[in-house]
């Protein structure tokens, strides 16, 4: 009897959820499998800020690790968790349909938010975001699974707290005063669960693409590929999201300082047939719209 296959997931409620959508699909084209529940480091470590753990890996490295000693077959994660050169010996197997893209806004209750508050993340991006907008409320550092992160309103003293639309909606979770913020940029890959495999299991790679979805992987190489190009290796707050429209990609992306006070934009599309290059030349017309000099701040702050 074939032994099932090994699916790493972390242990909170929304990656569960997230790693039963690929034991659904996997179960579809008859393959039997297994959830191996393992604590990333950003798990483990809920008091440091993100931007001060380098981001980059901290809730990914355990299960690369676990994927290369062979203990799982399978490492699922949201995408935009995912640093954007994998690390040796990974491959992208696949790329579900992406869910809800957007950032949402939870609220103790109604208010007029040109007024004061204090809203609570724990992106720079969504920071930078809010305070490019609002700079006159206050950010406050917020950690934890999704359910943590919506306790943090019963605490006094914090007005709203910002997380992603995707999580909420899966979990069923409806906060009473909630809105989307369409106006803010998403993390690039923002909504999109992917799904990782050693490079050397061809067999598994080419089973887990019957249901890879071919435009949101198109979209999310994209806005890896302009996060990639601007980061140079160091974390900043930058947005990035495209979408496929019949033979067109439709791109923004944006790069902001850390204090919200200075952003640099971009809003362009182009064939699909330049999609493998265009995240990339939607970047280097941001660095040289001023982002290059930005950068270099933002390496210098964060160093």
């Amino acid at each position: 009897m074939t032994s099932p296959i090994r699916i790493g997931t972390r242990k909170s409620p929304l990656a569960l959820w997230q790693a039963r959508q690929v034991q659904s699909h996997l179960s579809q084209i008859n393959i039997h499998s297994v959830l191996v529940e393992i604590t990333s480091d950003g798990d483990a470590n809920q008091r440091t800020p993100l931007y001060a753990m380098g981001i980059t890996g901290v809730f990914t490295k355990s299960l690369d690790v676990a994927l290369l000693e062979n203990r799982i077959d399978i490492a699922v994660h949201s995408m935009k968790d995912v640093p954007t050169v994998l690390c040796k010996g990974v491959k992208q197997a696949a790329v579900l349909k992406r869910g809800p893209a957007e950032d949402m806004l939870i609220a103790q209750n109604y208010r007029n938010w040109d007024d004061g508050a204090v809203v609570a993340t724990g992106s720079l991006r969504r920071s930078a975001q809010w305070k490019n907008r609002y700079p006159h409320h206050q950010i406050v550092e917020l950690r934890g699974n999704v359910q943590t992160r919506l306790d943090r309103l019963k605490s006094p003293g914090t007005d709203g707290i910002i997380l992603a639309a995707a999580g909420i909606e899966r979990l069923g979770i409806k906060p009473p005063f909630s809105q989307k913020l369409h106006w803010m940029v998403p993390a690039p890959a923002q909504g999109a669960i992917v799904v990782l495999c050693r490079a050397e299991d061809e067999s598994l790679l080419e089973s887990c693409q019957s249901f890879n979805h071919r435009p949101t992987q198109i979209c999310t190489a994209v806005e890896r590929q302009f996060l990639n190009t601007l980061e140079g290796g160091c974390t900043a707050p930058i947005g990035a999201f495209a979408t496929v429209e019949e033979s067109r990609i439709n791109f923004q992306g944006v790069l902001l300082s850390i204090d919200g006070k200075h952003k640099f934009t971009i809003d362009d599309s182009c064939s699909i047939d330049f999609a493998d290059t265009f995240g990339k030349t939607c970047a280097e017309a941001i660095l040289k719209k001023g982002g290059q000099e930005l950068m270099t701040s933002i390496k210098a702050q964060m160093s």
